[in-house]
């Protein structure tokens, strides 16, 4: 079985610039993260390669599972754990060709039947929201809220990851729901002190837990 982790912490340099990606994900590791997803959007793909480089080192030192969004190309270049698809980047079929067996695959998918499809496809596990209203992204989606998270962990037969406006206040009540764990970005990004906010989160999901 591969080892999906319950909090993952995606680093964003466009939410904020106090940090690289590369400070954050050491940061987010000393908080207790257990996954952490490399996001960048811009940049030349040599760019995107030093920045994920300087991350994979951090993440092989602490032996934390580096995941790169989108980018199966990058996460093979620096040898990351695997990679996260959206529904609108590669098919998952295509990028577990490009990847190793043991690479895990995260795929975004918002419905029931997308769901189906990219665990057919081989994701390892799913990730769905908005679970509630987001400012990380400015094409974000109504929110699904709890009650479709439950039905969604119901339908999946692998781990859900929920994602979307989640904080410390609501990460309990997400993983009552079923998700197997989190994902957030401006709850740790954003947050003065990126470390102190990693470890309330998994406080409370490992109080459910």
């Amino acid at each position: 079985m591969k080892n999906i982790g319950v909090l993952h912490v995606i680093t964003d340099t466009a939410l904020q610039s106090r940090f690289t990606h590369a400070a954050l994900a050491e940061l987010a590791i000393e908080g207790g993260a257990d996954t952490v997803q490399f996001r960048q959007k811009h940049g030349t793909t040599r760019e995107l390669i030093a920045m994920a480089q300087d991350m994979q080192t951090i993440c092989a030192q602490h032996k934390v599972p580096l995941i790169v969004n989108d980018r199966a190309d990058i996460a093979l270049a620096v040898g990351a754990t695997g990679t996260h698809f959206g529904q609108d980047d590669m098919p998952v079929s295509i990028g577990r060709q490009i990847l190793s067996t043991k690479a895990i695959i995260g795929a975004s998918a918002r419905t029931e039947d997308k769901i189906l499809e990219a665990i057919s496809e081989g994701a390892d596990y799913i990730g769905f929201g908005p679970i509630y209203g987001t400012t990380s992204k400015s094409d974000a989606e109504m929110p699904k809220g709890l009650e479709r998270l439950r039905r969604m962990c119901d339908i999946a037969a692998c781990p859900v990851i929920a994602i979307g406006g989640i904080s410390v206040q609501t990460a309990g009540d997400v993983i009552r729901a079923g998700a197997h764990g989190i994902a957030v970005i401006s709850a740790v990004c954003a947050h003065p002190e990126p470390t102190v906010a990693t470890q309330a989160l998994l406080n409370e999901i490992h109080g459910v837990k």
